[in-house]
């Protein structure tokens, strides 16, 4: 299997494919530009069956809707933010000058950790709220990488200022869920560059001390 970025709208959000040999392929986050996501799909000849959402602030679920319809595919989240896709006060777009974004109720709602597997694609569900109540990784054993939304980035760590964020919280998660994989795991964030687990537990400056 392997994974590709690509990076969509003006706040340069990282939504990520991850393929396997049969060209099926999970989403996650379709930010923006739906109508280009969707093209980039089938000049690949790719095969969506799901998209999966780290959580639901405006950045990461702008195509969520023209995603979905194109392929007709369900669309997972965390419970605690069931009502996320449909409200933009929820979401937050109401507060950006991009547009109020909406979309349509997921079909799954991810109610606990654990295993989670969509056709052929297995994962471990990590709770890692702080960023926003629902935020959720997905640790993909195979690729050793981990999906980690705006949770963790490179040399840096979510912002906690928006309604529902919790620095301390946050910082909880990153300790006990994140930090706890191996140190080769690959970090793929929300935004900006790859990293690793053991490059962010040695010089990551907000995770000092642990």
């Amino acid at each position: 299997m392997q994974y590709i970025q690509i990076t969509l709208g003006p706040l340069q959000t990282n939504a990520y494919l991850l393929i396997n040999e049969n060209k099926d392929c999970v989403i996650f986050d379709p930010g923006s530009e739906g109508e280009a996501f969707n093209h980039y799909l089938a000049q690949n000849k790719l095969n969506p069956i799901a998209i999966l959402l780290t959580h639901a602030h405006f950045d990461h679920i702008g195509a969520v809707e023209e995603v979905r319809k194109n392929w007709n595919i369900p669309v997972y989240i965390h419970e605690n933010e069931e009502n996320w896709l449909i409200d933009p006060a929820l979401n937050g777009s109401h507060r950006f000058p991009f547009g109020e974004i909406k979309a349509s109720k997921a079909e799954h709602l991810i109610k606990e950790e654990g295993t989670l597997t969509v056709g052929a694609f297995t994962f471990q569900v990590l709770f890692t709220p702080g960023h926003s109540p629902g935020s959720i990784s997905f640790y993909h054993e195979e690729t050793e990488a981990v999906f980690a939304g705006d949770a963790l980035f490179a040399g840096s760590i979510g912002r906690t200022d928006l309604p529902g964020g919790d620095h301390q919280l946050l910082i909880k998660s990153i300790h006990d869920k994140l930090l706890s994989l191996p140190e080769e795991t690959t970090v793929l964030p929300g935004h900006g560059q790859e990293t690793t687990i053991g490059v962010e537990m040695d010089s990551n400056p907000f995770l000092n001390g642990f």
